[in-house]
């Protein structure tokens, strides 16, 4: 349960919101993704119905942080609901820039899911969590920054997540030459 956790790469704000509760964690995130896939239809992007929507789904996923994973037969199902809105409200607010960004975030779950598999422990979450940058995205939107700030934020994360990859293997090989030798 502890790599279900992992992949959800909750950022500060989940961690806080994350207490000890009965509801399903896929339920909860179901719930929290719902609103956005209606403002989605409805084509609504105004700064309020963007920060309601965010703020019901930082909320809910967040809450979800604390329900019990292994209760949850469908826990499978958490960090892809995770991502599916986190994805979703980026490609929302700026098509093409949220587009690069998602393509940086996707590399960086990728990597994280291959290195918890092959070399533990879990990667640093130097991306802030989804949490955090659903937040960004939204002051960015409310400051009149996009798609420049997400095209920035794709660039400045895509060379962080890629520099953390990177030095990851070089020290798992060192570590495998180190035991070979």
């Amino acid at each position: 349960m502890r790599t279900l956790l992992l992949y959800r790469e909750d950022g500060p704000l989940a961690r806080v919101l994350g207490r000890p509760n009965p509801a399903p964690p896929s339920l909860l995130l179901v719930l929290a993704v719902l609103p956005l896939a209606v403002a989605i239809a409805l084509n609504e992007r105004s700064d309020g119905a963007v920060a309601a929507v965010f703020a019901w789904l930082i909320a809910l996923g967040g809450f979800s942080r604390g329900s019990d994973l292994e209760r949850d037969r469908f826990r499978w199902a958490v960090p892809p609901l995770l991502r599916a809105g986190e994805y979703a409200a980026l490609i929302w607010l700026a098509p093409a820039a949220g587009l690069a960004l998602l393509v940086v975030l996707a590399f960086h779950h990728y990597d994280v899911v291959y290195r918890l598999r092959y070399h533990p422990p879990a990667p640093p979450t130097l991306g802030g969590g989804w949490d955090t940058r659903l937040i960004f995205a939204w002051i960015l939107l409310v400051a009149g920054a996009l798609p420049e700030g997400f095209y920035a934020g794709a660039g400045i994360l895509g060379a962080l997540f890629v520099a953390e990859c990177v030095a990851s293997w070089r020290k798992n090989d060192e570590q495998i030459q180190g035991d070979a030798g």
